[in-house]
C-alpha cells in the first residue's frame, strides 16, 4: 500500500515534516518514506490510499494501562468517599476486579481496544486482574485485542491480597500466557510478568515470581512507589525503601517496567537507572488519585528511560501529553519545567524505547524498517508547523478527536472515523446490558466488607 498526499512528520532519530508526503507499506512494516511524486514513480503498481492533506504521524503508544477497570466509569462507590490511596484501592479497585467474569472481561477489552482506535493509539502495556476468574483471562484478553487489530503487551497482576491459591493462579497464568505466546507467536501480542506491588506481595511469592520470570527470559510490570503507603509497607516489613527491596529480590532489571514511581528518592532514581530499569508515568491518575507527581526530570537526568502510560484513563495519549506538560510546572510552580520537547520524548522517543522490550522493529516513528503503525489527523495548522513546534503544536492544537484514520502493522482499522474491525455500537449496547450485572456483584462484594 501506498500512502500519498500526507503531511508526514516522522519523529524518529532525524525528525522531519514532510510536506505533499508519502509512505510505502510493505506486510506490516514500512519500507520508503519520502515526496509522493517520487514514491508513486517508484511503486506505479502499489495501492493508494490518498491522505488528502492529513497530517501523518506515528500511532500513539500507552505505556501502562488497565483494560480491566472499564466498568468503574459512572459506577457509584457505596460508603464515605476513600480518603487515600489505599482506601481508592480497597473501595474501588480491589472490588471491582472480584466482579468481572468471562464477558465482563471481553467487554472491558473491547470497550477499551475501541477507544484507543478512536484515538490513534495502536500500542499498549496492559496489566489485567480478575481474581474471580484467572486461569484463561489472559486469552480472552488476547482474543479481543486480535480483533481489534492493536499491538498489546499482556501480563496478569501476581498478589498475596486474594490469599495463597490466588497469587499461585497468577503465576501460573503468566507462565501460561508466555509459554503459550512463545509456543505459537503472534506479531500483535506479547508477554510480560505482572505484579502488582510490593505493599501486596510476601517475599515467597515475590521469590517464586522471580524464579519463574528468569527461566522465561520476561522481565515484570509492576507499580512502584505510586503512593507513599508502598514506602511505609517496605521499611515495615523489610527495612528498606520499596526501590531498594524489589533490587534485592531481583525484580528490577533492563526488562522490566515499573508504573508510576512518584515517591522514590535520588537512591532509588540512581539504583532505576543502574538497573536500566524503565519506568512509566500516569499523571492524569496520580492527580485523580491525589497521590503526588513522579520527579519525571530528576529521573530522565539519572538516564532512566522514562515513557508516559494511563492508568486505565482515556487512551486519548493526546490529552496524557497535555497533562503532563502542565501539571509539573503547576507542582513546581516554575513554567520552565516539562517542556513541550521533554513531553514529545516521553510519549513517542521513550515510549517506542519500552516497546522495544516487546517487538523486534521500531514503533513511535515513520521510517524505513518500522512498523506502520500510523494515524492521519485532521488538523489544520493556523501557524507554520514544522519538525521543532510539532510537541507544542500537539500540546496545544491537536486531540484523539483530529484522528480520522488508524493504521496498525499495515491495517487500516479505521477510516475516516468509521471502524472497520469492531462494531462499536453492537460492543457498547452489549457492555450497558452487562454494567449494572457488574455494578451489583460489586455492591455485594462491598456490602460483605463493610
Amino acid at each position: 500500500m501506498l500512502i500519498t498526499h500526507g503531511r508526514i512528520a516522522t519523529f524518529g532519530k532525524d525528525p522531519q515534516v514532510i510536506d505533499d508526503g508519502a509512505i510505502c507499506i510493505a506486510d506490516d512494516q514500512i519500507i520508503a518514506v519520502g515526496p509522493t511524486a517520487e514514491l508513486r514513480a517508484r511503486y506505479p503498481e502499489a495501492e493508494q490510499l490518498d491522505a488528502k492533506g492529513q497530517l501523518i504521524l506515528p500511532g500513539s503508544i500507552c505505556a501502562h494501562t488497565h483494560f480491566y477497570g472499564a466498568f468503574a466509569r459512572g459506577m457509584a462507590i457505596p460508603g464515605a468517599p476513600a480518603r487515600n490511596f489505599i482506601e481508592i484501592l480497597q473501595k474501588l479497585w480491589w472490588r471491582l476486579d472480584r466482579a468481572l467474569d468471562e464477558e465482563s472481561i471481553r467487554l472491558s477489552a473491547l470497550v477499551c481496544l475501541i477507544d484507543a482506535i478512536r484515538n490513534g493509539t495502536t500500542t499498549l502495556i496492559d496489566h489485567h486482574a480478575s481474581p474471580q476468574l484467572i486461569d484463561g483471562s489472559l486469552d480472552i484478553c488476547a482474543a479481543a485485542i486480535v480483533q481489534a487489530g492493536l499491538r498489546v503487551c499482556e501480563c496478569y497482576e501476581v498478589t498475596d491480597r486474594n490469599g495463597a491459591d490466588g497469587a499461585q493462579a497468577g503465576i501460573a497464568e503468566n507462565v501460561r500466557f508466555a509459554k503459550q505466546l512463545a509456543a505459537r507467536p503472534h506479531p500483535l501480542l506479547a508477554a510480560s510478568f505482572g505484579l502488582h506491588a510490593s505493599l501486596t506481595i510476601g517475599p515467597q511469592t515475590l521469590e517464586r515470581c522471580v524464579g519463574e520470570a528468569r527461566a522465561l527470559g520476561l522481565g515484570f510490570h509492576i507499580h512502584l512507589a505510586e503512593d507513599n503507603a508502598d514506602q511505609l509497607d517496605s521499611e515495615t516489613h523489610y527495612g528498606q525503601r520499596v526501590g531498594a527491596h524489589l533490587h534485592e529480590k531481583g525484580v528490577l532489571g533492563e526488562k522490566t517496567l515499573a508504573a508510576h514511581c512518584v515517591h522514590v528518592n535520588q537512591s532509588e532514581i540512581n539504583l532505576l537507572a543502574k538497573t536500566n530499569t524503565k519506568v512509566s508515568h500516569q499523571p492524569r491518575s496520580n492527580m485523580n488519585n491525589a497521590v503526588g507527581t513522579t520527579p519525571v526530570q530528576q529521573l530522565l537526568d539519572a538516564g532512566v528511560c522514562v515513557g508516559l502510560g494511563n492508568d486505565g484513563f482515556s487512551n486519548n495519549m493526546y490529552t496524557e501529553m497535555k497533562t503532563a506538560y502542565l501539571v509539573h510546572k503547576s507542582t513546581a510552580h516554575d513554567p520552565r519545567v516539562m517542556s513541550g520537547d521533554t513531553v514529545a520524548r516521553l510519549a513517542y522517543t521513550n515510549n517506542a524505547r519500552i516497546a522495544s522490550l516487546f517487538w523486534p522493529h521500531p514503533v513511535g516513528e515513520i521510517s524505513p524498517g518500522a512498523y506502520a503503525d500510523l494515524v492521519f489527523l485532521d488538523y489544520c495548522p493556523y501557524t507554520p508547523l514544522t519538525a521543532g513546534n510539532l510537541p507544542w503544536q500537539i500540546i496545544f492544537g491537536i486531540d484523539g478527536t483530529h484522528v480520522k484514520t488508524t493504521i496498525v502493522a499495515g491495517r487500516v482499522l479505521m477510516r475516516d472515523r468509521v471502524l472497520l474491525t469492531l462494531d462499536e455500537e453492537r460492543i457498547a449496547a452489549q457492555a450497558r446490558e452487562i454494567a449494572p450485572q457488574v455494578w451489583q456483584r460489586f455492591e455485594e462484594i462491598s456490602r460483605r466488607e463493610q
